[in-house]
């Protein structure tokens, strides 16, 4: 479980979970108390993650934080310097590199605190968040709600016919779900 106190060292924090679970909540969350805190923080995200705007995450209700878009990891250890935290949202959508930026960024004294979808519409571990998650220091899973049944959903249900692992989307095209209830969907749909 995540400590509300964390060390001033550096490390890496991986919040994790299925859509509409408040993971990019908890980052922004986080984020704004090393702000009052008076750390520097930057955050970034995948270039390719525009769904609400160019240059911020935004939470599925609008909460919002300055963010820089970038087309590959490896970028962000320039940009990040100085930095006392680093915030990284949409984390599954990031390329490999992300674990060995993270590393990187930690090892040189920086909090990184990363935030991501762990499985993706099939249930299957996402991109470099089972890797992130190994060699983070803490790691927080978050829960959604089941539209269906009403209890943890932790899984991400996709709506749509579209078999592409990577497809941005919202209520109109992912629900939460729990494993019960996404077996039952799974089971309609193969």
């Amino acid at each position: 479980m995540f400590q509300e106190h964390t060390p001033r060292s550096g490390h890496i924090e991986v919040i994790a979970g299925s859509m509409f679970s408040g993971k990019t909540e908890e980052l922004i969350r986080r984020l704004k108390r090393a702000q009052i805190a008076q750390l520097k923080v930057m955050v970034f995200k995948p270039l390719t993650d525009n769904r609400y705007a160019d240059n911020a995450v935004v939470t599925h209700d609008e909460g919002r934080m300055d963010a820089r878009p970038v087309a590959v990891a490896h970028e962000i250890l320039a940009l990040a310097e100085g930095a006392d935290v680093v915030g990284l949202d949409e984390a599954q959508f990031f390329d490999d590199g992300i674990v060995a930026v993270a590393n990187a960024l930690a090892d040189r004294g920086t909090r990184v605190v990363a935030a991501g979808l762990d499985m993706d519409f099939n249930g299957v571990p996402f991109g470099p968040m089972p890797h992130l998650m190994a060699v983070a220091e803490f790691v927080t899973k978050v829960h959604a709600i089941c539209v269906r049944s009403g209890e943890l959903a932790n899984y991400s249900h996709r709506l749509t016919p579209d078999a592409n692992q990577v497809m941005l989307g919202d209520r109109r095209t992912y629900e939460p779900l729990s494993r019960s209830e996404f077996v039952r969907a799974r089971g309609k749909n193969e």
